[in-house]
Formats: structure tokens, C-alpha cells, sequence
């Protein structure tokens, strides 16, 4: 199968990358199911690249019916080490404005019922999650997304909702009370799949509103969203392509091993179905 060294996830409003080189479709097939649509192999900035549009081409998929663990555990059999991610979010912060970028270093779980793991039917494993994005890609992602011009917010807490509504007022004016800084619909079931695959992840997050908490701006609705996307579109292609540019060859943070000391299982004792399906993750801590 081809190989890409870097996954880019293109949220609501991106759904190609412009400067992708070389493009051609790619499926990918999974044991959990089909990805949200074809992958996008190409080069970008001489860097090999995978992109998925995270909803689908056309936009057809809700947050709640996305196959986290199929567009993850492809990005992973496509040897890719490091995915960028590209959401629009709602600001919970006074000083996020609407089309401010924003790179969360922390998540906050209010969906209900997602699958979020790879583990199970037979094994069982823990992941550290203290500290769920990788600094070194954020760190690289809030620098390139600078070199645009656009104001930039490092670190925050993305709290990631079911959906598909947006929030009421009550629940808006409490998420604030919370602390967290964004809201969104998907990035946090990709962040522990990626974990759990050792997969270094981060987010570029595109504020479009302020929810609907601020009383002096008006609620959050999909026109608004969506003209506020458009502003951001080029501003996220040009921090994505920045970024890719100039990350190392080599990752050398925690992500890499991220699995090393967390199965509990008896590797004698995790059946063979689940050891063939979780290949490409657990190949290398098992015995042959």
C-alpha cells in the first residue's frame, strides 16, 4: 500500500488542500468499517501527505455517525506518523474572536456513546492521556499558523460536544464557567485514537462565533459558520502547508511508544481475531 508521512483531517469548510501536488484517490480498507471518504496522497511542500475530508465529500456525514477508528487505523496503514487536524469551533472566550486560530493543548468529553478506543474483544490497554495533543506538532502548527498574519491563541481547552445542535445558553454559559476555551463536535475521539495508534496529533482550530453566550454578538447559526469559513479556509491551508514544511523527519516525543507500557493483557491470551485486526498497532509488542 502507498505510504504518507503526514494525515491532514480537513474539517467543516476544508475539503482539499490546494497546494497538494501529485494528488490521486486512495480507499483504504479497515476492519472497522469505511473511512469518511477516499484519502487525497500527494505532496505537499515535498512532503508526502495523506488528506481526508473528515464529513465526506459533499459534507454528508454528521459528527456523531463519523468512523473515528476506521479513518484513524487507515491513517495508520498508511505508515503516517503525525496528522494535522482542521475544525471550526466556537469561541467560549471573550479574547477568541470570531476568525482567530486556536491551538487546544486539552480536551473536555461531553459526547455521549462514541467509540473511542481500539481495545477491547479480548485486550485491554490503557493510554496516558494527561496531556492528549502532542506539543511538539502544536508547538510547529502555532508557529506556522503566525507566519500567516492571523492572530493565534496557544493552548485551551476544546470541549467537544455531541451534536448535532449547537448549544443552549445554559450549556454554553457553563462550559465557560468550566474554562474551556473552544467548542466543537469531533476532535476528541480522533486525539485518543490517535494515542492509542502512537500517531502525534494536534489541532487547528478556526473560531467562526462565540457560541451563543455573548450576548452582544448573535447566536451561532450555519450561515454564520459557514461565511466565517470561507475567511478561514486560505488562513488553514497556508498554516497546514507551513507546518508540514517544517517538522523533522524523525518524531522524538512521548507519541512514539505512547503503547509501550500500557496493554495488560497476556499476549498468550488475546485472541487471534483481535491480534490480526490490531496488526498495524500492537504488531510490534507482541511476540511473533
Amino acid at each position: 500500500m502507498e505510504q504518507a508521512a503526514i494525515g491532514i483531517i480537513g474539517g467543516s469548510g476544508l475539503y482539499q488542500m490546494s497546494e497538494l501536488e501529485e494528488s490521486r484517490p486512495v480507499s483504504v480498507e479497515t476492519p472497522f468499517g469505511a473511512p469518511s471518504d477516499a484519502f487525497r496522497l500527494g505532496r505537499l511542500r515535498g512532503v508526502s501527505v495523506a488528506f481526508l475530508a473528515r464529513h465526506g465529500e459533499g459534507h454528508r456525514i454528521l459528527p456523531g455517525e463519523i468512523n473515528f477508528r476506521a479513518n484513524i487505523y487507515a491513517f495508520k496503514r498508511l505508515g503516517v506518523g503525525r496528522i494535522l487536524s482542521v475544525s471550526a469551533v466556537g469561541s467560549l472566550r471573550e479574547e477568541i474572536a470570531p476568525l482567530d486560530v486556536v491551538v487546544p493543548d486539552q480536551f473536555i468529553d461531553r459526547t455521549r456513546g462514541r467509540i473511542s478506543t481500539f481495545f477491547g474483544d479480548g485486550v485491554v490497554a490503557h493510554i496516558a492521556f494527561a496531556d492528549p495533543i502532542c506539543a511538539e506538532l502544536a508547538g510547529a502548527l502555532a508557529q506556522a499558523a503566525q507566519r500567516t498574519g492571523v492572530k493565534v491563541h496557544e493552548g485551551g481547552a476544546y470541549l467537544c460536544m455531541e451534536g448535532p445542535a449547537f448549544s443552549t445558553r445554559a450549556e454554553s454559559h457553563l462550559y465557560r464557567s468550566w474554562g474551556a476555551a473552544v467548542i466543537g463536535m469531533t476532535n476528541l475521539q480522533e486525539a485518543k485514537l490517535a494515542r492509542e495508534a502512537e500517531i502525534c496529533y494536534a489541532t487547528l482550530a478556526l473560531a467562526t462565533d462565540y457560541d451563543c453566550w455573548h450576548e452582544e454578538e448573535e447566536a451561532v447559526t450555519v450561515e454564520v459558520v459557514v461565511g466565517r469559513l470561507r475567511q478561514n479556509a486560505v488562513t488553514a491551508q497556508k498554516a497546514i502547508a507551513g507546518a508540514v514544511a517544517s517538522l523533522p523527519a524523525q518524531r522524538t516525543c512521548p507519541c512514539v511508544s505512547a503503547l509501550k507500557n500500557a496493554i495488560l493483557t497476556d499476549p498468550l491470551r488475546i485472541p487471534e481475531a483481535t491480534r490480526r485486526r490490531l496488526e498495524p498497532i500492537l504488531g510490534r509488542y507482541l511476540p511473533g
